[in-house]
């Protein structure tokens, strides 16, 4: 009797002991899904990321942590745990080639979200597309061309190719070349630039604009016509100035050439 009871001491000594091993793993496992989940709800709230997007990656990563915590129980216990994990790695593999677009999609729009090169209502080129952003999605974005049509763009594509925000900042450059006749007087025509320039209440006077000799063509001499202005007023700026030019040009008499044409004549 007293073997016996030796016996069944020594059993449930050597796996009670183990159970409450497996127990404690369970418990602190959980803790640190728990705590890992809020801090990434956390960071990613701070950084202003979509809630819905928040939710998604915190409660992934709550279930990898779980599932591995699981793992680690189990295998205290004496089960043998490397054919499941086997079959769970052979399972994710299968399911992530299936879904490789999809996926690739779904980690740029993380990106797009959490680092912003742009956001809804920026003028951008991206993914080989221009026009004003409409919506940033998790596997895409959507654009709003100058006439209004709207592009659907994977956000793989968008985030593998070069990015241009021309609302990124609050100020823009305007970027003009006039071209007058070799007959004019450079210096009459930098200030009456500069006079078209200094006219416009639109212009900035800091940095202040710019008139300089860029080239002396064929048959022209081209002058760069620079001004900064605000982001939202660069297009208005850009064709009112245009204008004023032509006008003003007209107005003094001075020779805008037309641009030469090559023709090509057939010869018998």
């Amino acid at each position: 009797m007293t073997a016996v009871w030796e016996q069944i001491k020594e059993i449930v000594t050597m796996y009670g002991l183990n159970i409450l091993a497996a127990v404690a793993i369970l418990i602190a496992g959980k803790f640190v899904a728990s705590g890992v989940r809020r801090l990434i709800r956390k960071i990613m709230r701070k950084r202003e990321v979509d809630a819905t997007l928040t939710g998604f990656i915190s409660s992934i990563v709550y279930a990898g942590i779980l599932a591995f915590v699981v793992i680690a129980a189990l295998s205290k216990l004496g089960i043998q745990t490397a054919s499941f994990v086997a079959i769970l790695g052979a399972a994710g593999l299968a399911i992530g080639l299936a879904l490789q677009g999809s996926l690739s999609n779904f980690a740029s729009g993380v990106l797009i979200i959490i680092f912003k090169p742009f956001k809804g209502g920026d003028y951008v080129n991206a993914g080989g597309c221009e026009g004003f952003v409409d919506e940033v999605g998790i596997f895409t974005s959507s654009i709003l061309t100058i006439d209004n049509k709207r592009i659907i763009v994977p956000n793989s594509k968008i985030m593998s190719d070069t990015i241009t925000n021309y609302s990124a900042k609050e100020t823009r450059r305007v970027d003009i070349i006039a071209g007058v006749s070799y007959n004019d007087d450079v210096d009459s025509v930098k200030d009456i630039l500069l006079k078209i320039l200094a006219g416009d209440q639109r212009i900035l006077k800091d940095p202040p604009p710019f008139v300089g000799l860029l080239e002396m063509a064929d048959s022209s001499v081209n002058f760069a016509v620079r001004a900064w202005v605000k982001t939202d007023d660069y297009w208005n700026v850009f064709f009112d100035t245009n204008e004023r030019i032509k006008k003003t040009f007209d107005a003094e008499n001075i020779s805008i050439p037309y641009p030469q044409l090559d023709v090509h004549m057939d010869k018998d």
